[in-house]
């Protein structure tokens, strides 16, 4: 890599800008930009990217021209009926001017990204793209090395995970998901920016409970109004078990009553500190199929440093617990790149993982979002070499355990430009997980910042979604309007 300087973006594509400065990123540290999207400028001292664009009939030129390097491609837009035209060309655009720019900077820097040219944070997409035009899936995997210079070793982890998910049955037309959302911790995690706050005194839950107790009732019958199956049902958060026993079993009996047809039932767990036996034996009773505990290390100087307010050896009796009371799906979490963490310390995490033998593992990457603590007080990212070993040993582990990875997703400004990885033993892939991070199962969720989802069953794979506030002070007093954004989303 090297220092740009100023950096101007310049081009007639006003709705490129923003594609285009992810791409310049693959190359250079995200904070040597600032981005005026009215401007279409990266700005930093003096350096200037160019891009001319030109369209005649169906042929398309792209043209960038940084210093006194040039790079050109063409591309001609396919053959489609009208009403699919527009939404075709603009895909063909934006990835004739990405790739073309990623091969420019790549020739100047000399750096080649893991994931090649792509930006995009579900790359599977791109391998049954390329299966459903009919190749094979060596056709298809070769295809994606060559157009978007992916490496080999991520290119076969796409190949396992498709594999894998072509096994499961996949969400119908008719079918949702539900998504429950506690908004509610006992401490914020330093890496975190998901909508929430720390339970402290609990003032707010008893009415945020009663609110969200209404909101699932609405969502049931909706569910009958609008002619839907569910398919998958996931209590997440924030952390489900932050909850006192009493409003935990009260909420878990709320949930299996109205909703008791359920393929596969999630409860995360989550915050060792914050399970008790009282609260897995609600969830025995009532016959939750996976938990989730999640240690993201188990190192105790990390887990101060990041915010997490228990002990590894908290994350080892909780699971013990679990275990001796019959859980026989128990996921784990953790995260590679964790600041103050070099390969020794994940080696030990991955050792402890090994040890308790949970039936799921995903291995994260750190992804430092804007909002979180870590960015406010400005934690460098870990080196990129360092982090792809630490994921390369997640994924050793996730085999010596016996488990094939089943879904995967990207995120913005991820240490070494990474992924996450869900791996899971025959049987024990999460469903929920793959319709929402693959992106292909509708979902209706209920609770402050719950994202509801509707996945369109047409070639375009049209995604429309219907946000809940995400103060939970608003929410309580918005019910009818939370329901009333679903119900229109939903309805034929």
């Amino acid at each position: 890599m090297i220092d740009i300087g100023r950096a101007v973006l310049i081009t007639p594509l006003d709705s490129l800008g923003n594609e285009l400065c992810e791409v310049a990123r693959l190359f250079y540290h995200a904070e040597c930009f600032l981005i005026n999207p009215e401007k279409d400028e990266i700005q930093q001292d003096d350096f200037v990217i160019l891009h001319q664009f030109e369209q005649k009939g169906q042929e398309c030129l792209s043209r960038f021209v940084i210093g006194t390097e040039v790079m050109e491609k063409a591309s001609f837009l396919p053959e489609v009926e009208p009403e699919r035209q527009e939404l075709l060309a603009k895909r063909c655009i934006k990835r004739l001017s990405k790739i073309n720019l990623y091969e420019l900077l790549k020739k100047i820097t000399g750096h080649q990204p893991p994931w090649g040219s792509l930006t995009g944070i579900r790359p599977t997409r791109l391998i049954y793209e390329k299966l459903s035009q009919g190749c094979s899936m060596e056709e298809a995997c070769k295809g994606v090395m060559q157009e978007f210079d992916v490496s080999a070793e991520k290119v076969d982890l796409l190949r396992r995970i498709v594999q894998v998910q072509q096994t499961l049955p996949e969400p119908a037309a008719n079918e949702a998901d539900l998504y429950v959302s506690i908004p509610f911790c006992r401490t914020r995690c330093a890496y975190c920016s998901f909508p929430g706050e720390a339970v402290g005194k609990g003032k707010l839950v008893g009415p945020y409970l009663e609110a969200l107790h209404r909101e699932i009732e609405e969502a049931r019958d909706m569910f009958g109004r609008c002619g839907l199956k569910l398919r998958a049902v996931y209590v997440g958060g924030g952390t489900p078990s932050a909850l006192n026993e009493e409003q935990f079993s009260a909420l878990m009996e709320k949930i299996m009553a109205l909703y008791p047809d359920a393929c596969e039932y999630t409860v995360e767990a989550g915050r060792p500190d914050t399970i008790t036996r009282g609260k897995l034996e609600t969830l025995k009773r009532l016959g939750v199929d996976r938990i989730s505990i999640n240690p993201q290390t188990m190192n105790d100087e990390t887990l101060v440093r990041i915010g997490r307010d228990h002990t590894a050896a908290q994350t080892v009796e909780a699971f013990e617990l679990a275990r001796e009371m019959g859980f026989t799906n128990i996921n784990m979490d953790v995260i590679a790149g964790l600041p103050g963490e070099g390969l020794e310390e994940f080696r030990h995490t991955m050792d402890e993982i090994l040890r308790l033998k949970p039936d799921s593992l995903t291995v994260h990457t750190l992804a430092i979002k804007r909002s979180s603590r870590l960015n406010l007080e400005k934690y460098p990212l870990p080196d990129a070499a360092m982090t792809a070993e630490m994921v390369r040993m997640g994924e050793e582990t996730a085999s010596l355990l016996g488990m094939e990875p089943y879904y995967l997703y990207r995120q913005k400004y991820m240490a070494g430009q990474q992924q996450n990885v869900g791996y899971a033993t025959p049987g024990n892939a999460c469903l929920y997980n793959i319709d929402m991070m693959e992106e292909t199962g509708s979902v209706i969720a209920v609770g402050a910042g719950a994202i509801s989802k509707r996945v369109y069953s047409d070639r375009e794979l049209r995604i429309e979604r219907a946000p809940n506030v995400t103060n939970v002070t608003v929410y309580i007093d918005r019910i009818p309007e939370m329901i009333r954004r679903k119900e229109e989303l939903f309805k034929a």
